[in-house]
């Protein structure tokens, strides 16, 4: 696994032993940023849910976001995460780790909202509550005007609205899909 373009380009990241995480394919990430390119900046607020390695909000990093917090349950991949960042070189004041389900991270209040959530659970979780959560109005965890997009399997049939938020866009890859939402 490897950073596909920006300031770490060509960087290999640490990969997980055993078969429970399931990076994101260096293809589908390459295609995710190549849409999203447009909205990331230095004043870019990433969030990136059930992080796994990390490789997409260091991917996040590598093409300039400013700040990326990465949440995931599991205390291994936090640790796998924290790795690959150091491996880079990333500033501490750059990013935050957060060891903690997605659900209970999202459904906190939160000082500061993100511009952009990514979210890529086990392709067998209940994504209906931190979906409902991330739309919700009131919800601190989305910038006005911000985007969330979901890594779900092919046979996820995900909903074409949450709340506010409409699906505009869906990319297929192999048994992978990307459903991007953004307020109307």
């Amino acid at each position: 696994m490897r950073v596909i373009a920006g300031q770490f380009r060509g960087r290999v990241l640490r990969s997980p032993v055993g078969s429970k995480t399931r990076p994101t394919s260096d293809r589908l990430r390459e295609t995710l940023f190549n849409i999203i390119a447009p909205r990331i900046d230095a004043d870019t607020r990433f969030l990136d849910l059930c992080a796994g390695t990390g490789a997409i909000g260091i991917e996040a990093i590598s093409r300039g976001a400013g700040f990326v917090s990465f949440v995931d349950k599991s205390k291994r991949s936090c640790e796998l995460v924290e790795k690959n960042l150091d491996l880079l070189g990333v500033p501490e004041n750059q990013t935050e780790i957060f060891s903690i389900p997605a659900e209970t991270f999202v459904a906190r209040k939160h000082d500061h909202p993100w511009n952009i959530t990514f979210f890529d659970p086990p392709y067998d979780f209940d994504y209906g509550l931190v979906l409902i959560e991330l739309a919700d109005s009131s919800n601190t965890v989305m910038a006005e005007g911000g985007l969330f997009i979901v890594e779900h399997h092919a046979k996820n049939d995900l909903p074409d609205a949450v709340g506010e938020f409409r699906r505009w866009r869906i990319v297929k890859q192999g048994e992978s899909r990307l459903s991007f939402y953004e307020a109307e």
